[in-house]
């Protein structure tokens, strides 16, 4: 197979974890016998200073062109961020302009913490169980994100207003994408909303319960968004299978989901459209440890994983990095932020390019 790929480092640690996801991916091209052109592109707060803009026109020009997109983490200090006018931060001017421009509306987040890594988390061995697999599927370019936004005043009072809206479309595409995962899997699917107060929850309720007359064969289970933060902290293996949410819910509960497994370095995600895809750490771009080397490249390796699978089908080669992952934990190291204040010895903590080292060695081995 031969593919070409946009690369997007980013701002922060995105160059070093990138540079791991890259090591990974010519190991399995290289063992697999594939073809993956790269291109590098600027992207984000160090594209704003350099090119006057976080997602330039050359950016754009090599994304359209590219099969699909590496997308590194973006934003830098804050002192450095208030130097950058609102409409051209990286989250407004570069990160929801590429969703769109893309329409890449399925977002895929792994939750993955298997038994024998169970103090990773911060929740006692005996609630992680036999270990937590959840894949968290968000809407990604609908509801209050995209919605009109309006800041004025009215009668001497200051105000704001976000509009929230959903179509039947949007809502019934995510669902099915949820729908097929759940069956793919033989697991159940849950439909996380706020129906209770919320004319876009009850609407997305009833596409969502609509569809799933289309799937009688997966087991469907709606809960409240806060009940479902309360019940991941309370029980996460309840819900092993398929989470399905709405845009900014969806960005709320994917976060907490990190804190279920210890760390956001832990959450690889894929967003995918109609005919394009990126994949990016699900994470931020940690500007205070930058080009220290001791990130953790598990979520850009597992986005690698994600950009086989989701992008271009090679589920075989997407498997591989996946158990090279684990398999580092197995063998009894880790990175830094999961070592737990010194549980590990220092010749057990990897730096981020001795994890992608490791990752490959198994890979070829």
């Amino acid at each position: 197979m031969e593919k070409s790929i946009a690369v997007l480092e980013g701002d922060g640690i995105g160059p070093e974890i990138t540079r791991e996801g890259i090591k990974v991916l010519r190991a399995i091209e290289e063992k697999y016998k594939h073809k993956f052109n790269l291109t590098y592109a600027p992207f984000g707060a160090t594209a704003y200073f350099s090119e006057g803009s976080p997602f330039p026109d050359k950016t754009k020009e090599i994304c359209d062109q590219a099969d699909a997109i590496i997308k590194g983490p973006v934003g830098l200090s804050v002192d450095k961020m208030k130097e950058i006018p609102q409409e051209h931060r990286p989250e407004v001017g570069a990160i929801l302009p590429l969703r769109k421009r893309y329409d890449t509306y399925a977002n895929y987040r792994p939750v993955r913490l298997p038994k024998a890594l169970a103090s990773f988390s911060p929740l006692r061995e005996k609630i992680i169980g036999d270990g937590v697999d959840i894949l968290m599927i968000r809407e990604l370019v609908g509801g209050i994100y995209f919605g009109k936004k309006t800041e004025g005043s009215a009668t001497g009072m200051k105000y704001a207003e976000d509009d929230c809206s959903y179509t039947d479309e949007q809502v019934r595409r995510i669902a099915i994408v949820a729908f097929e995962e759940a069956r793919s899997r033989k697991c159940v699917m849950t439909n996380v909303h706020k129906a209770n107060v919320l004319a876009t929850g009850r609407f997305w309720n009833e596409v969502v319960e609509d569809v799933a007359r289309d799937y009688p064969d997966v087991k469907y289970v709606s809960i409240l968004v806060d009940n479902a933060a309360f019940q991941l902290m309370m029980n996460p293996r309840q819900f092993n299978g398929v989470m399905l949410m709405e845009n900014m819910q969806g960005d709320i509960l994917t976060d907490q989901a990190g804190g279920v497994l210890g760390s956001l370095g832990l959450m690889p995600s894929a967003c995918i459209g109609p005919k394009k895809g990126y994949v990016e750490p699900a994470h931020g771009s940690a500007p205070d440890i930058a080009g220290q080397n001791k990130a953790n490249p598990y979520s850009m390796i597992g986005s690698v994983a994600f950009l086989l699978e989701k992008c271009f089908g090679l589920t075989t080669e997407s498997d591989e990095i996946w158990a090279a992952m684990f398999e580092v934990f197995k063998r009894g190291y880790t990175t830094i932020e999961l070592s737990g204040g010194g549980s590990y010895d220092q010749d057990h903590i990897l730096s981020t390019s001795a994890f992608g080292d490791m990752v490959v060695e198994i890979i070829r081995s």
